[in-house]
Order: C-alpha cells, then sequence, then structure tokens
C-alpha cells in the first residue's frame, strides 16, 4: 500500500478557522464526549526545538567536503512532533514547554497556537534564551542530527501540576522521576510513555521509576530487548508487561507489535511500504495515532495499523511536526487504495476500520501547514 506524495505550500487557516472545528471534521472521541470531561484529551510537557531538515542528500557528508541537498524545510521539533500530531487528528492538546524570546521562538508559538489550535496556556516565553535548533540530516531512509540549546534558567518555573486531560504522553528519563506524572495518574490521567536512548548504558527497567504509574509503554525493537534481555522484540514486548499492562514494541519495517496483559490479547500488523522523504518525527506520530485509537476504544490491532498509517504518511513530508497527517490525507489514502487496480484484499480489510472514521468527501479541507525552507517571509493576509 502507498499513498500519494508531493509537497503543499505553507499556508495559515482559511479565514474564520478556529480549533474547534477540528471536531467537525474529524474527532475519533465525539461519541464519547461528555460536559464533565477533562478540558484536554492529552497533555505533554517537554523541549520544543526549531527544526531544519536537509533531504535529497545521497549519502551522509563526508569529512573535508561540501554536500548540497535537494530539499530543505523548517519546522517545530521536538515534542511539538507529538503535540502537532495529536492536534492534526482531533485531540484537544495543551502543550507546557519553554520558548525563547528569538524569531525561531515566536514563529515555533505561532505556528502551534494559532496554526495547529496547540493550547499553550502552561507554557512561557523565557527573556534573553535562544531556541534550541536541531539541523537533520535525511538520506538512505534514515537521518543524522546534530542540535544545539541551553536549559531554561531555573528561575522560570515550569507548571507545578499538569492539567486536567484524559490522557498525558511522558518521554520517560532513567534515573529521573517527574513528579508531574504520579500527580497526574492519581487524577485518573491515563499515561502512555516511550523512552530514549539509555546513555548510561545499564538499561534497567527499576530505573524507569515512572513506568508504575503508566498504562502504556512504546518502546523501539532494540530498546525493548535491552531493558528486557529478552532475544527477540516480541518476547520482550510480554516480558514488559510484568511492568506495564500494555506493552507497544516498534518493530520499524516490520511493523508494530503489542500485547494487552488485562485482557490476555496480543496484535501484529506490518508497516506500510512508502518511498520515505523525511523519517524526522514518525516515532512521534505513531504514538500520537496509538493514543488517539486507545482513547477512542479500538480494537488493539486497529490502533496498531492506524498508528502504522499516521507514520507512514508523515515520512512523506518535510519536518518530524508539519508532516504529520489530518484526516483529510487518511482519507485521501484510502481513496486511493481502494482504487488501484492489484490491490492486495487482505490488505484492505485490515483497514476497512476507516469506513465508519472517515468524511466520504471534503469540499474545503483545512490547508494543514507544512515546512518551508526559510520562515519569517511576509504573507498577505
Amino acid at each position: 500500500m502507498t499513498a500519494s506524495e508531493g509537497e503543499r505550500p505553507h499556508r495559515r487557516p482559511p479565514a474564520g478557522f478556529h480549533p474547534s472545528h477540528l471536531s467537525r471534521r474529524g474527532d475519533p472521541l465525539a461519541a464519547l464526549r461528555t460536559p464533565d470531561d477533562p478540558p484536554w484529551d492529552v497533555y505533554l510537557t517537554g523541549t520544543v526545538f526549531l527544526d531544519i531538515i536537509f533531504t535529497g542528500l545521497d549519502s551522509a557528508p563526508v569529512r573535508g567536503t561540501e554536500s548540497w541537498a535537494r530539499g530543505m524545510g523548517s519546522s517545530p521539533g521536538g515534542v511539538a512532533n507529538m503535540a502537532t500530531a495529536l492536534a492534526r487528528l482531533g485531540l484537544r492538546t495543551s502543550l507546557a514547554a519553554a520558548f525563547g524570546d528569538d524569531h525561531y521562538g515566536e514563529y515555533c508559538w505561532d505556528t502551534l497556537e494559532h496554526g495547529e489550535g496547540i493550547d499553550l496556556s502552561t507554557s512561557r516565553t523565557v527573556p534573553d534564551w535562544h531556541s534550541p535548533v536541531t539541523v537533520s540530516m535525511a538520506y538512505e531512509g534514515e537521518r543524522t542530527m546534530v542540535s544545539h540549546g541551553h536549559e531554561p534558567p531555573p528561575e522560570e518555573p515550569a507548571p507545578d501540576c499538569a492539567p486536567h486531560a484524559r490522557a498525558a504522553v511522558a518521554s520517560l528519563v532513567p534515573g529521573v522521576r517527574a513528579p508531574w506524572i504520579a500527580q497526574a495518574a492519581s487524577r485518573g490521567t491515563r499515561i502512555f510513555a516511550d523512552v530514549g536512548w539509555d546513555d548510561t548504558g545499564r538499561w534497567d527497567l527499576a530505573g524507569l521509576a515512572d513506568l508504575e504509574h503508566c498504562e502504556a509503554f512504546l518502546p523501539n525493537a532494540e530498546e525493548a530487548m535491552r531493558y528486557t534481555g529478552a532475544d527477540c522484540p516480541r518476547a520482550a514486548a510480554h516480558a514488559l508487561t510484568d511492568h506495564v499492562p500494555l506493552a507497544v514494541v516498534t518493530l520499524g519495517a516490520e511493523g508494530a507489535y503489542a500485547v494487552d496483559a488485562r485482557t490476555g490479547e496480543s496484535a501484529e500488523v506490518p508497516a506500510i511500504a512508502v518511498e520515505a522523504l523525511d523519517p524526522t518525527g514518525a516515532g512521534d506520530v505513531f504514538v500520537a495515532g496509538f493514543v488517539a485509537g486507545t482513547l477512542a476504544g479500538w480494537p488493539l490491532a486497529d490502533r496498531l495499523a492506524f498508528a502504522g498509517l499516521t507514520a507512514a504518511l508523515s515520512v512523506q513530508e518535510f519536518g518530524g511536526s508539519l508532516s504529520a497527517p489530518g484526516w483529510s490525507e487518511i482519507a485521501a489514502w484510502w481513496r486511493r487504495v481502494q482504487s488501484l487496480d492489484a490491490q492486495d484484499p487482505a490488505a484492505l480489510r485490515r483497514y476497512a476500520f476507516l469506513r465508519d472514521l472517515l468524511p466520504e468527501q471534503e469540499a474545503t479541507p483545512w490547508p494543514l501547514r507544512r515546512a518551508v525552507p526559510t520562515i519569517g517571509f511576509r504573507r498577505s493576509a
């Protein structure tokens, strides 16, 4: 299965746009919403980067030479990747982050708040602090990144507690507790966790102390095997359910595998083969798709399939945040794959659950922002 490619222009939302319009175009929780709901579906906190992405490189840069990229994009990065992916799937998303008071910070804030409808009421602008920056180089289906940034000044307070939300996504750090995770879990917030590479080399699950508060843990195959000592990702997923109710292990080109210890159910869904332009942020988009399906109460295999689909669509655009698909892109993909003469019937059945989720046709789809080579051009109103 493939999806259509092609860059889209960087455009402002149409006149009269408001984030609440998202619910009229695609809201996976529409049937579940009540007046007593928390104000937010998902809460996140973390670092926002300004990402500069080079694509179209034939190989990694070679020392002492100059490489020219055939493509370039700029967009908010870091935790903005997942926040944008969640918001584009119709989830009411709140983000707490520090923003520099430079032009990069202003651009990222405007893009997330006004462009994507993300709540930034718990975020803050830090005076005289420059935005963290990442340069990402995509080639041969992989990426290499160089980042620069500083921690915000300690006198700049972070939120003491998370706002009430259905769910939160936490990035666990070995040996470090984040007090907001326990606090949010105690209020009924469902915690979904991922993890980065363990630079200590210990790979000790006991060091991920906040895992005890989590409903789901979503490492990649290498991380899962190192943390459990298992010799294959599927065995690692089962081992992780001794520590967390739901384990989801991403398998790269093979797809993903999940085990739910509460029901005894397991599921595996293959990846969708696409020609990747830029893999930046694909893991974040996968998590966002899985969170959306989980909050909506979908079957485990459907959640995996949907998460994999959103990630596959994202790698065909520049940038980690602004590559995330919305419901119009998902609908366009579904219409297109059904029209292919040689389509695998089994593959179509795997995604048949989309029929009940997608609008039949959107006359005026919301124009999603996409990454552009530079920022700061004057635009007409």
